[in-house]
């Protein structure tokens, strides 16, 4: 915000009098205005700004629409309020998307605005479900671009835009892009970035808006209670262990066993699992229960008995519950996890780091008249038991996640937006936070920013440290626990921080060489339509076409497009000149691309996997998105598909769970032509169930359901079937998608079964055995703990489960 005397921004949609110039970030804006650009700058010194000026230039010149991109609702909320003072676009056409904005509200607010700020999972699935179209987007931003990696939803956005949009512009931002030279490669190669621009605090420009942030640390020493509590469940990891080396998959039994060595065993386990021998199962059981005490180990050496004390509380009730694991159930049950709960019940203090914490404060708010503190922690139950403890000393609020776990409510975005207005506005001292607070956040600069426990990546620890030393100098201090994983975890980041100030401090000098390297690599998969041509590749396979030689009959299951392709190949081969020939061609089938679009209607529950993504991707192909009442994909008027991968087919037998059944007597009723993709290899090997029990429930399936049950080996190969099937569907047979259905009611039987199964959630089988024994829902529920262990499937810990339930008093 520029001030009295400062020089302000004066360009074309800029608001006059309130940006500051400065340098740096009108030489970055030139920059990621010229191209696809990686703009690198230490947090706090208005990355933001940045792409603002260049969303203007680019509005100004091009026009369209522009597009920002942050992780988080409340991320979002700070940018469009960013936007909306520091522009001179009408408020009401700089719009905000997150899920709390109703999906045909999007497309209309989206259809008209000038400017859109939303969070990377709405955009994903408004372009899966045909919502939006990014032709027209002419700049896109995608803040906190380090995220751009494995699923997450920038990289398909990144794709869609490319191939999409007619006047393509991309901006990445970030404080901390990765930790090595590949990681920023990596990043720039999936949002299809072509240049790198960089400024760092020893840049000239930059220095004179940069202070200084010292780092400290804190020891402190554990009381011998919690070393009594840690050591009784060190041994239990030691015997663990040790039955895992007898089972010929590790050497080490000392607890401090490393977490790359714990996951080389788990691949050693799942080998033996896939060679169906039994010593596989019993030691995965083996390893879950060693990854539940080194979580209770964690919990006591660096954060709190408190926490060790809810945490201990999840696994009881997780042993409770139906279906529990033998893991869980051992973990509970073992004497010395017990003995060690019992001494943290009984313990009637918390963590000498809340102690130390208060001194600390108490120093800079009292002592040192600071104003404000910044306490950050990893676990949410130490937020709010810190926010507590510190709650009596100070004012003090939290500031969480949306989500719900279990025993802790979220925070509504409007919460949390209301807390850091009151945190900025000074209405209390102290903030306590999880990480929700870490990216990019607009919380003002503040004295002290504590980390209670030591961050160990390095992205993390420079965006809690960036809340600091903006406008003047600050410190951070953290707190470390003597001789336990805190200290692994703080020299783990002091060693990646360092090294990603030092790439930082040299990318600048590197940029070069990076873009030399982007420039040669294959970005080719951004074009337009490189991806479904891949796909349509891989979908024919060999002998599928009838120009190859081989299997000509299949060209007959082809369809139209595919036969048009070939028969197009074949007469180019007789034209004089191929650019005529190409251009016809694109003007014959241009007009008739709109309307002959196959269209597949998806579940909104199938965005979890990449199905969805890989289908709208495909040139020719058109989803919309719906919560389908029967099935998950519809791709006619007659067909339907329930997809199950292997491993939930197989709970159908083993779990007692008929639930596919169901859903498949559902898609029976109202559809002609239901199918059932299993998708996975290995059907009869995964799980140690018979291969008759298997073969007689897809046997079932056809015959008593009449669907046809089609098998895929992976999630690509499932994409592939689906399109073949609308394909024909829409383009031979000529039929229209049309979605259908109810699910059908449940008789009085399966109510009955209904209600007994969620009884502490004990499941279909064990429900059906209760109400056999019993006659009626009225009978199991009046039934005592010695009658319900004698049905089959009921032992003592279910028994006591079900009684508890049934016989507690309500408590709002």
């Amino acid at each position: 915000m520029a001030t009295t005397g400062e020089e302000s921004v004066e360009r074309p949609l800029v608001e006059s009098g309130v940006l500051e110039r400065r340098q740096y970030q009108a030489e970055l804006a030139r920059e990621a205005a010229s191209g696809h650009t990686l703009v690198c700058l230490p947090t706090g010194l208005g990355k933001t700004t940045v792409s603002l000026l260049v969303t203007a230039e680019r509005l100004h010149e091009v026009g369209g629409t522009a597009l920002l991109l942050a992780p988080t609702k409340p991320l979002v909320t700070q940018h469009a309020e960013f936007y909306r003072e520091a522009l001179t676009i009408p408020n009401e056409e700089i719009v905000v998307f997150t899920g709390e904005v109703a999906p045909d509200d999007r497309e209309a607010l989206f259809e008209r605005a000038r400017v859109v700020v939303a969070t990377p999972q709405v955009i994903e699935n408004d372009l899966i479900g045909g919502r939006i179209d990014l032709g027209s987007t002419t700049h896109l931003t995608f803040d906190e671009c380090h995220r751009a990696s494995g699923e997450y939803a920038y990289n398909y956005i990144a794709e869609r835009y490319h191939a999409d949009s007619e006047a393509p512009l991309v901006t990445g931002m970030s404080a901390s892009p990765g930790g090595d030279e590949e990681a920023i490669r990596s990043v720039c190669e999936n949002l299809g970035l072509a240049s790198v621009a960089v400024m760092t605090a020893e840049d000239a420009d930059v220095a004179e808006y940069t202070h200084r942030t010292d780092v400290e640390w804190e020891h402190v020493t554990l009381p011998d209670e919690i070393i009594a509590i840690r050591d009784a469940l060190v041994a239990v990891i030691e015997d663990r262990l040790e039955a895992l080396k007898e089972l010929g998959v590790t050497r080490a039994t000392s607890a401090d066993i490393s977490q790359r060595d714990l996951n080389r065993i788990r691949g050693e386990l799942q080998e033996l699992i896939d060679n169906d021998q039994s010593e596989g199962y019993e030691g995965m059981s083996i390893h879950a229960e060693v990854m539940k005490l080194r979580r209770a180990v964690t919990l006591a050496e660096t954060q709190s008995v408190e926490s060790l004390r809810r945490y201990f509380e999840r696994q009881r009730n997780a042993a409770r519950s139906s279906g529990a694991s033998k893991a869980a159930q051992r973990f509970v049950s073992e004497a010395r996890v017990r003995d060690a709960m019992d001494h943290a019940e009984g313990f009637d203090d918390l963590h000498p780091k809340f102690r130390r914490a208060r001194i600390l404060l108490a120093q800079t708010l009292g002592i040192e008249d600071g104003e404000r503190v910044i306490v950050f922690t990893e676990s949410r139950d130490t937020a709010e038991t810190l926010t507590e403890f510190l709650g009596e000393h100070f004012s003090t609020r939290k500031f969480v996640g949306q989500g719900d776990k279990e025993g802790s409510d979220g925070m509504t975005q409007n919460e949390q937006q209301e807390i850091l207005d009151e945190f900025r506005a000074g209405e209390f001292e102290v903030l306590v936070s999880t990480s929700v607070a870490e990216e990019g956040l607009d919380v003002p600069e503040v004295d002290l920013v504590l980390f209670y426990e030591p961050v160990p990546t390095a992205i993390r620890s420079i965006q809690r440290k960036g809340r600091t030393g903006r406008q003047t100098e600050g410190r951070v201090m953290v707190l470390l626990a003597e001789d336990t994983r805190d200290e692994a975890y703080f020299w783990k980041s002091r060693h990646e921080e360092s090294r990603m100030e030092e790439e930082l401090g040299t990318l600048k000098s590197a940029a070069g060489a990076i873009e030399s390297d982007l420039a040669q690599s294959d970005l080719d998969s951004f074009d337009n339509g490189a991806t479904s041509a891949s796909a349509a590749t891989d979908a024919e396979g060999p002998g599928a076409t009838a120009g190859d030689g081989g299997q000509s009959g299949l060209a007959a299951f082809a369809t139209p497009d595919e036969v048009a392709a070939e028969d197009g190949a074949g007469e180019s081969a007789g034209v004089d000149d191929p650019d005529q020939a190409d251009e016809a061609g694109v003007v014959a089938t241009a007009a008739a691309d709109a309307e002959d679009d196959t269209e597949i209607v998806i579940d909104q529950r199938e965005l979890d996997s990449s199905i969805a993504r890989d289908l709208s991707t495909r040139e020719g192909a058109k989803t919309r998105l719906e919560t389908l009442a029967v099935g998950d994909y519809v791709l006619s008027d007659r067909v339907v598909v329930e997809r199950k991968s292997v491993a939930d087919f197989l709970d159908t037998l083993t779990g007692g769970d008929r639930s596919v059944f169901e859903q498949v007597g559902d898609a029976s009723r109202h559809y002609a032509r239901p199918v059932v993709v299993i998708e996975g290899e290995d059907l009869y090997g995964e799980r140690n169930v018979h291969p008759n029990a298997i073969r007689g429930a897809l046997a079932s399936l056809a015959v008593d359901f009449g669907a046809s049950v089609l098998r895929t080996t992976d999630e690509a190969d499932t994409a592939d079937l689906l399109a073949v099937i609308a394909g024909r569907e829409q383009e031979i047979d000529d039929r229209e998608v049309s979605v259908h259905g109810e699910k059908g009611a449940k008789t009085l039987t399966e109510q009955q079964e209904y209600v007994v199964s969620a009884i502490a959630d004990i499941g279909p089988v064990t429900a059906r055995a209760l109400l056999a024994a019993f006659g009626s829902v009225e009978g199991v529920m009046i039934a005592n703990e010695d009658d319900l262990r004698e049905v089959s499937g009921v032992g003592e810990v279910t028994a006591e489960r079900i009684r508890e339930v049934v016989g507690s008093d309500y408590e709002a």
